[in-house]
């Protein structure tokens, strides 16, 4: 699409008129195209800064819930060749205000399960004031009488769970689906109508977007994970719960009303673009040399042959350019490391947050704000550190792929005490001490004349520094209540530090090692930076080792491998590998639900010990890839000039030459 045919389709209008209608105006699609990325990030996002929440309101594995935040790939992956094939055969404005709608009514269905539900039931010490309901120690009681939870499974209950599981694939499906045309049809629009010299200016504002909305994301988690998630249907004084007890709720579904209300308000102005618009002029140097001219035109004149493809041609087409890129050793491996590192990422940012609140005893709200002000922030500045070396030293191919290996070398040394850095699973009377420890067999006897339901579950912290898993199972038989709430538990049997008489305060006791997270924030955040350095030169190694007109389909193929091999499977996989720490399931009908405990070091190792073998993929990735561009320039530099066939010269340029020379 010529910049001569746009302008012929306003021959009548005057720039004064242009300047008035903001429709007309490619910044102003820009700013309209930033707040669109922000908002659907935020809906996306957001999945993964509740994503322990929703667990533990759903009674989910982290299988399934890591399933659940890949599910939006789905939608994504299917439709991605399509996009490749209609880019600039539709009204792009108006496909991607139709993709927020469907982003915005995704957002809304992840929030129907909190009203089609009924309120949150959590084991309790009182069940309200008007009841003598309790978990406490009763031996002269029926099993079941001292807990809320202790019901049969009706039926009702597993068609419910069965319904909030198909509402939320379904509305992840959709996000995935309503994603597809927003960045791709946003940066070709721009690329086509905004003026040579702004391009990459307003390109650098998008991608700087799709970085920050994630740290947005988890912010605005931060900020919603403080309120009880029944705030619209129980008042503040039938809350018994803090934030730090571990039954705590956020209202998880709140930053999917907020998140899905601001992108249907950004997809409106998108209606009223048009198809064309005129070709930004800047001032000063308004045509570029004869040289870049024929360039450009030789460029459009094969983007034109492959529009002018018929979708069966275009299918037909497609495998043979995805097996010429992928024969390419630079673009194979280069994807690969980025699969890697997609990989990493991708788990990461769906577990982090779970991850510190059991290591070391955080408030899901308190974990999501470090993830959005600390490390993403953090991998932000790698990004931007890498793109400026690029610039300022004008580096070449081979040294793109040096910057890469030296970044994820110093990744790997940072990231590597990490493993060892953390906390030991807290002592939990019955559970980690059942084995061998004499607390351990005394706490299963203690209790035992109490009859507790093995279904109870509010943890309390005794004198003694142990924790149980209820009032009952510590035997203890008093509860002090002030203003309905508990102050603590007395004549716990089971507590045996100050005799039969032992008490206990509500809560878990925590790790104990709080002193450990700040040097975890750092180097964990050193680790980003570094690793994120390598973000731009691997884009630059795949967008200049591959032939021009391949250029759109290289970089949907890498999108496209991504998705399948890292995006989708990444969460499911470090989900499964948490599932497999579990110390302590929830049971709901008669099935595992939710893990109650986890075995922290084992948690650690192999949660960590994944973020490391991704890290180390994409080390020897890189270092091959170094070595082939080594090699090659050797080569291209021993053969006489005279001597030098068009595919060696071409070899050489690119090794040599720098990647901005190259543009």
């Amino acid at each position: 699409m010529t910049s001569t045919a746009t302008k012929s389709s306003y021959p009548d209008r005057s720039r004064k008129t242009l300047c008035r209608n903001p429709f007309l105006s490619i910044k102003f699609f820009v700013f309209c195209h930033g707040l669109l990325q922000l908002s659907q990030l935020l809906v996306s996002g957001y999945l993964k800064s509740s994503i322990s929440t929703i667990e533990r309101r759903y009674g989910l594995s982290s299988q399934t819930s890591g399933l659940l935040a890949s599910f939006n790939e789905v939608g994504n992956t299917l439709l991605i060749v399509f996009i490749s094939y209609f880019g600039s055969r539709v009204h792009r404005p108006r496909f991607i205000g139709c993709g927020a709608i469907l982003v915005s009514l995704a957002g809304f269905l992840m929030s129907l399960p909190h009203f089609i539900t009924g309120p949150y039931e959590y084991d309790q010490s009182v069940a309200s004031m008007f009841s003598n309901t309790t978990d406490l120690c009763q031996p002269e009681g029926p099993e079941s009488q001292g807990n809320l939870s202790d019901t049969g499974c009706a039926p009702h209950t597993a068609r419910e769970n069965h319904e909030v599981l198909l509402v939320m694939f379904i509305a992840q499906a959709l996000l995935g689906i309503g994603g597809v045309p927003i960045q791709p049809f946003g940066i070709s629009y721009i690329d086509d109508f905004a003026s040579e010299q702004n391009s990459p200016l307003y390109l650098g504002i998008l991608f700087s977007v799709t970085v920050i909305g994630p740290g947005v994301a988890f912010m605005l988690g931060s900020a919603m994970l403080r309120f009880y998630v029944d705030i619209d249907k129980v008042t503040e004084d039938e809350v018994q719960l803090t934030n730090r007890d571990p039954r705590w709720v956020g209202a998880w579904w709140l930053g999917f009303l907020v998140a899905a209300s601001l992108v249907a308000v950004s997809a409106v102005p998108y209606f009223f673009f048009p198809r064309e618009m005129p070709k930004e002029v800047t001032s000063g140097k308004e045509s570029g040399s004869k040289k870049s001219e024929d360039l450009l035109s030789q460029l459009r004149s094969r983007s034109e042959q492959v529009q002018n493809l018929s979708l069966t041609k275009f299918i037909k087409h497609f495998p043979m350019v995805l097996l010429r890129n992928l024969r390419h050793p630079v673009f194979l491996l280069v994807v690969l490391a980025q699969v890697n590192l997609s990989a990493m990422v991708a788990g990461l940012a769906t577990f982090m947050g779970k991850f510190l609140e059991r290591q070391f005893s955080l408030t899901a709200s308190f974990a999501n704000m470090i993830i959005g002000a600390v490390n993403i922030p953090g991998a932000m500045v790698g990004i931007v550190v890498g793109g400026a070396i690029l610039k300022r030293f004008q580096v070449s191919l081979r040294q793109c792929s040096a910057m890469c290996v030296l970044g994820m070398l110093l990744c790997l040394l940072v990231a590597f005490p990490l493993l060892f850095l953390g906390c030991p699973t807290q002592k939990v009377a019955g559970v980690t001490y059942s084995e061998s420890s004499e607390i351990g067999l005394h706490a299963l006897e203690c209790s035992h004349h109490c009859k507790c339901p093995e279904k109870a579950y509010n943890p309390i912290c005794g004198s003694d520094a142990i924790e149980y898993i209820s009032p009952c199972h510590a035997g203890c038989e008093v509860v002090n209540i002030d203003d309905n709430s508990v102050l603590n538990y007395t004549q716990c049997s089971c507590i045996s530090r100050n005799g039969p008489g032992g008490f206990a305060k509500p809560g878990t006791c925590g790790t104990g090692c709080s002193h450990l997270l700040l040097p975890f924030v750092v180097l964990s955040c050193v680790a980003g930076i570094l690793a994120s350095t390598s973000h731009t030169p691997s884009f630059m190694l795949i967008l200049r080792s591959i032939q021009p007109e391949d250029k759109s389909f290289a970089v949907g193929i890498q999108f496209m491998l991504l998705r399948i091999l890292a995006w989708m499977p990444g969460p499911v996989l470090y989900g499964s590998a948490i599932d497999t720490t579990c110390i302590l399931w929830e049971k709901k009908c008669d099935r595992n639900a939710a893990c109650r405990y986890y075995d922290n070091n084992l948690f650690r190792h192999r949660y960590l010990g994944l973020q490391f073998f991704f890290e180390v993929g994409a080390f020897l990735c890189f270092v091959t890839v170094y070595m082939i561009l080594r090699r090659q320039e050797m080569e291209a530099r021993n053969v006489p000039e005279t001597k030098t066939d068009p595919e060696k010269k071409k070899l050489a340029e690119s090794t040599t030459k720098s990647p901005e020379s190259k543009v």
